[in-house]
């Protein structure tokens, strides 16, 4: 049985030291690093779910390629390669110590004569002569010697380059080191205690303070990298580690003030550089700390490393004015918000709540004007409005009119999920620069009361409708308005197609558009005798202009989504930081590792071990002849040892023959 159990033992030391193995494991890891590399990593699922669909999300998820570097097969990779590692230096370190103290003064002659690089004289000097001549050309060519007295024989034994076998260890250590670095800093204790149920990522959106405890690591979590998002003027003791669906809470030992954040920008808005000012609150000390960081400039206090990663809003104030997009006698309201807040709202008789979730300073768009790339379209903020069963839409509201094909535009964009693009809706401007023309425009085709009047004044186009009299005309006319602005022509379309046979359909429609575009005019018109401008001369073209735009605009909010049109009127920008706290012990295992493997790697290819040997033996006592063979060898680098051993062998020549 022992000797069984020592065959199994000494199979496994086998296999786990076998080149075989460490190849494959640094090849593993060599392709885990590529998909680290080329996969942006720990970002939000959702950016993954957009990027990859929801198939390959959950594949890629479950492989953990979100997270290669903490992902628990390449925690294993790296475990057994240090292990592979370790067993070979176990192994082979204590026969490789010994060669480089070992001149191999046992060697034969037969050896020496059979090796390719070997020459062999017959000379009448005196061996004391020889043995000295043979010591100063070796020394000469940087070879330490030793003189062996053998049994009618004198070897004088050679080497240089000792160092390679140390460069062997030294880089078999390196990898140990390395790995065991990487082995501390990815969060392999995370995912031990992940597995016996100390920790459980935190999955609601909630503040930092009512995260559960279970999803809370202490100030005796050594290794971890996460950020925190501090507005200016506010402080943080707690950063946020994006951890498999969810996230966790580290505590900090200090608290981070950011003072203040500024930020530069290019001519065309897009940021140029940015940095932070900070304080750190340390109860350890009596005073405070103060330095700024900016990109790649970072702040190493003791021993967390911050880094200014990003930026973002801070919370800032917004004054909004809320236009009604139904019925005919709403007035706009101002609303006071800030990014961040939520706003429960009853609109209509019916529940709602604004979720302002970002405010952007500067938007860059491609620019219309020649010889122009990109230009600043200015400030939006992004919002939500659910209703009362829970669903919502997103909207990303601009503040000023953005220039379209020659006409100014008030931007709304609405996406029912994150995975789509916004949909714009184009809200014309008028004259003075607002929306109020286009407000007013939407309301007068809310009164029906307006409506049925202007109906009952064209009612001698009657006869061209399906109508009996002027009072069902109007009524007819009502309810096209109604589905126009329900959802647009389209939905005008779709009635006709069920209630109007085939071959009828399209004089219908042309009808039906024929006097939708009647009415909307008459409602126009009223709308710009209410503004008291002079129509005796007619519409100018501008205007003209502005009524297209606004009719398509009102047929495509039927599809907005949302009650209320918010115009941002004023602001108050206020900027967050984006910080990224790291802790890494492992890297005072890294740094001195990759240090031991550049210098071992130097040594085993750059200072590979050579020995030359010089055998002398008398071959004739009576004409007192001395035999003379000079051997090398070297394990690498066999073309530069043969010039460098025809050297030795042409310095021997000309001692020999002086």
């Amino acid at each position: 049985m022992k000797k069984n159990a020592s065959q199994t033992s000494d199979s496994l030391l086998k296999f786990l030291g076998s080149m075989n193995l460490a190849i494959t494991l640094l090849v593993a890891l060599s392709v885990a690093a590529i998909i680290g590399t080329v996969l942006q990593q720990n970002q939000a699922y959702t950016d993954y779910i957009i990027k990859f669909g929801p198939f390959w999300f959950e594949v890629f998820k479950q492989l953990g390629l979100y997270d290669v570097y903490s992902a628990l097969w390449f925690l294993l990779i790296l475990f057994f390669l240090v292990l592979s590692t370790s067993v070979c230096i176990y192994k082979n370190a204590p026969k490789m110590l010994r060669d480089m103290r070992e001149y191999r003064e046992g060697i034969q002659l037969k050896t020496l004569e059979s090796y390719s690089t070997s020459h062999t004289w017959e000379t009448l000097h005196q061996v004391e002569e020889l043995q000295d001549a043979a010591q100063k050309i070796l020394r000469y060519h940087g070879f330490s010697a030793r003189l062996k007295e053998g049994d009618g024989y004198q070897l004088v034994a050679g080497m240089r380059g000792a160092g390679s076998r140390l460069g062997y260890v030294l880089t078999h250590l390196a990898i140990v080191l390395i790995c065991i670095g990487g082995l501390i800093d990815g969060n392999a204790i995370l995912k031990l205690k992940e597995m016996t149920g100390q920790i459980s990522p935190e999955t609601q959106n909630i503040p930092a303070d009512e995260v559960s405890a279970i999803s809370r690591l202490g100030m005796d979590n050594h290794s971890f990298r996460g950020s925190v998002s501090v507005p200016e003027g506010s402080r943080s003791e707690v950063l946020f580690i994006n951890y498999r669906d969810g996230y966790l809470v580290q505590d900090l030992p200090f608290t981070i003030e950011v003072k203040d954040f500024r930020i530069e920008h290019y001519n065309t808005g897009q940021p140029k550089s940015f940095e932070s000012d900070l304080i750190i609150h340390d109860p350890r000390e009596e005073e405070t700390l103060q330095q700024t960081i900016s990109v790649n400039h970072p702040l190493i206090y003791d021993g967390y490393s911050i880094y200014q990663a990003s930026f973002s809003d801070g919370g800032s104030k917004l004054g909004l004015k809320a236009w009604p997009l139904v019925g005919a006698r709403y007035s706009p309201k101002a609303i006071k918000t800030s990014v961040g807040e939520d706003i429960k709202m009853n609109l209509f008789n019916q529940n709602w709540q604004l979720e302002v979730s970002d405010f952007r300073l500067f938007n860059i768009n491609p620019a219309e004007e020649p010889g122009k790339k990109f230009k600043n379209v200015g400030p939006s903020f992004q919002f939500k409005m659910r209703d009362k069963t829970g669903a919502a839409k997103e909207y990303l509201n601009y503040m000023l009119p953005i220039k379209k094909e020659g006409q100014f535009y008030f931007l709304s964009g609405v996406r029912g999920s994150p995975a789509e693009n916004f949909r714009y809706l184009y809200v014309p401007m008028d004259d003075a620069g607002g929306i109020n023309r286009f407000m007013q425009f939407l309301m007068a085709l809310h009164d029906d009361a307006k409506i049925k009047e202007l109906a009952l004044k064209q009612g001698n186009g009657a006869q061209k409708l399906p109508s009996e009299s002027t009072e069902q005309f109007s009524e007819a006319m009502l309810r096209l308005v109604k589905l126009f602005r329900e959802d647009g022509f389209d939905a005008m379309v779709k009635q006709v197609e069920t209630t109007v046979p085939s071959e009828k359909r399209k004089d219908v429609v042309d009808i039906y558009v024929r006097m939708l575009q009647q009415i909307l005019g008459e409602v126009y018109l009223g709308v710009l005798k209410a503004e008291g401008i002079d129509l005796s001369q007619g519409v100018d073209e501008s205007k003209a202009q502005f009524f297209d735009a606004a009719s398509t605009a009102i047929g495509a909010i039927g599809r907005y989504g949302s009650p209320v049109f918010f115009q941002l009127e004023d602001f108050e920008h206020r900027q967050a930081s984006g910080l990224q706290i790291a802790r890494a012990p492992g890297k005072n295992l890294v740094y001195p590792g990759c240090a031991m493997l550049i210098l071992g790697v130097f040594l085993m290819f750059y200072a590979p071990q050579q020995r030359l040997w010089v055998w002398l033996q008398p071959v004739d006592r009576q004409e007192k002849k001395i035999k003379l063979v000079l051997a090398g060898n070297a394990v690498r680098n066999k073309i530069d040892f043969k010039k460098k051993f025809d050297e030795v062998q042409a310095q021997f020549e000309s001692a020999l023959n002086s």
